[in-house]
């Protein structure tokens, strides 16, 4: 069913093109405006992440536009974390003790390729590449562009405006700019920035390590990641002060200092980087940073949506899957309000704000449990138990990494709530030996519930959300 609004978006980044494919599959009449070239044409990577973990809150996206099975082929699964310490010793931890959960290593492009074309083929849709939004008139629905191959400027009058334009959203600004509203927001970084380099593939093609893990290089203060690629090669993420410690990134000049840090702390990954030098000072070090703002929405004409109204840190793998999310949440509320648009952005955000801030606040959690806690012998023996709870009770019991990984059902908002009462009860009776790990896992479980109940109790007694 056609219908008459004419629905402009800026941004064709992974949430733009999901987004403008499924307004064009419901009938509306969509342009999307992206100030980069074609990604399907042009590399424009540019240091950026070029992989990332796609998970069942992602997948359920892709079921709602119908192409989980071209996805699929983009996809490495990786079952579990593998621990590397700094003597090069190894020990797996596994995401899941269930059968079949696991999380998907992706290229950013090819997946934001796949929706992309896919949206062009509906004739409704039009996408234009190197239209940079310069600012947008929110009170009259004009948006300005800039054009990057004519150098012109020119403007867009539209129905409805989603911003789905990043982090650095030039909707958001408006909004802050203009002045129609009262608009809060907040850009709160970390004192850590990142830096991607390359493990190459094999020989014949093959991967030096397991591709089947994420890998994780933990160092206290610092920490490396790396992601398999399917041409066999890893993409490898350095996470490291800007100015604190013996190591940062201030300091690391020459390299001479850099192979010193690398040999000290990561020896077994620098065996493996033989570019360490050229793609240290060459690719550019990134900020890590967390978007919250409110509202989203400006009457029923504009809407943020993705990054531009949440951007998190990457150390739950949840960016890309959170900002999926949000077309699937929308969808449901615009399938009940359809017709009336100022009702359906109030909805949205009502709905959905409490989770995303729930999402950004857990990923903060877990960029220190990755790189402070995961080598701890009292973490590692909390996940050995969580392990055996899931795999003897997979209906009963869900470990809050769990919850928000693999259950696509759960609100990012009771992830967090249960799993933060639920891992206090854990460490707390281990630690205290209030717990027999030995012991018989139903009566464990028991123990654990219990526990989390009366924490959870506590918290709304004391109004902890």
């Amino acid at each position: 069913m056609e219908k008459n609004e004419h629905i402009l978006i800026v941004g064709a980044g992974l949430c733009g093109s999901l987004l403008a494919l499924r307004l064009a599959q419901r009938g509306y009449k969509v342009d999307v405006y992206e100030s980069r070239p074609d990604l399907r044409v042009t590399d424009i990577s540019a240091g950026r992440s070029i992989n990332l973990a796609l998970s069942d809150r992602g997948l359920k996206a892709m079921d709602l536009v119908g192409i989980r099975d071209q996805v699929y082929p983009l996809c490495i699964p990786m079952y579990g974390r593998l621990i590397h310490d700094i003597e090069g010793n190894t020990f797996n931890s596994n995401y899941s003790g269930r059968e079949g959960e696991y999380i998907n290593s992706i290229s950013r492009g090819e997946l934001n390729g796949l929706l992309l074309t896919e949206a062009d083929k509906h004739e409704n849709v039009n996408i234009h590449f190197n239209k940079k939004c310069t600012h947008v008139d929110i009170e009259n629905t004009i948006v300005h562009f800039s054009c990057y191959e004519t150098k012109k400027d020119f403007t867009v009058d539209a129905d409805i405006i989603f911003g789905t334009d990043g982090a650095g959203s030039a909707i958001r600004k408006s909004y802050y700019l203009e002045r129609k509203f009262l608009f809060s927001y907040s850009q709160n970084y970390l004192t850590h920035g990142y830096k991607e380099l390359e493990i190459p593939a094999a020989e014949d093609g093959s991967h030096l390590i397991s591709k089947d893990h994420l890998h994780i290089w933990p160092r206290g203060k610092y920490m490396l990641i790396a992601l398999p690629n399917l041409d066999g090669s890893f993409t490898v993420t350095l996470f490291l002060s800007y100015d604190e410690g013996e190591y940062n990134f201030n300091n690391l000049t020459s390299v001479e200092k850099v192979t010193e840090f690398f040999e000290k702390q990561f020896p077994d990954a620098l065996a493996l980087i033989p570019n360490i030098a050229d793609e240290f000072f060459n690719n550019p070090t990134g900020p890590l940073g967390t978007v919250k703002c409110s509202p989203w929405y400006y009457k029923g004409n504009t809407v943020l949506m993705g990054d531009a109204a949440h951007a998190i840190v990457p150390f739950y793998g949840q960016g890309m899957n959170a900002s999926f999310e949000d077309v699937v949440v929308f969808d449901q509320i615009l399938e009940e309000h359809e017709g009336d648009w100022e009702a359906t952005l109030k909805s949205y955000e009502q709905n959905r704000k409490k989770d995303t801030d729930a999402i950004a606040d857990l990923a903060i959690d877990n960029y220190y449990e990755m790189r402070d806690h995961v080598a701890n012998p009292l973490f590692k023996e909390k996940r050995k138990l969580e392990m055996d709870l899931e795999k003897s009770f997979p209906k009963n019991y869900f470990s809050k990494y769990s919850m928000v990984t693999f259950n696509e059902a759960m609100p990012y908002s009771k992830a967090l709530k249960i799993g933060r009462a639920q891992d206090k009860a854990l460490l707390n009776m281990i630690a205290d030996e209030k717990i027999d790990t030995t012991a018989d896992l139903s009566n464990i479980l028991k123990q654990v519930q219990e526990q989390t109940k009366d924490i959870l109790e506590e918290d709304d007694i004391a109004q902890l959300k």
